[in-house]
């Protein structure tokens, strides 16, 4: 059975930090940005791993969009 692949797109301008997303990933694929976005909250960012080299970590688990307050992740599956 094929690993499960996954995605997610966070929308930086609705991120306010709270940064609960960062806390729930498995994989630990979000981190905190270096640059602060229009409200001036450093918004979290997904980091997923070089595609390329197919280590890719992601498995979709929409954990982190479930808990996001201010619903501005997306997850997507393969």
């Amino acid at each position: 059975m094929a690993k499960k692949r996954g995605t997610i797109t966070i929308d930086r301008e609705l991120c306010k930090g709270c940064y609960l997303c960062i806390s729930v990933c498995p994989n630990q694929l979000i981190s905190i940005s270096t640059e602060l976005n229009q409200m001036g909250y450093y918004p979290a960012e997904f980091t997923e791993t070089d595609l390329e080299l197919d280590q890719h970590e992601c498995t979709g688990c929409t954990t982190c969009a479930l808990v996001c307050p201010d619903v501005a992740i997306e997850v997507y599956r393969e």
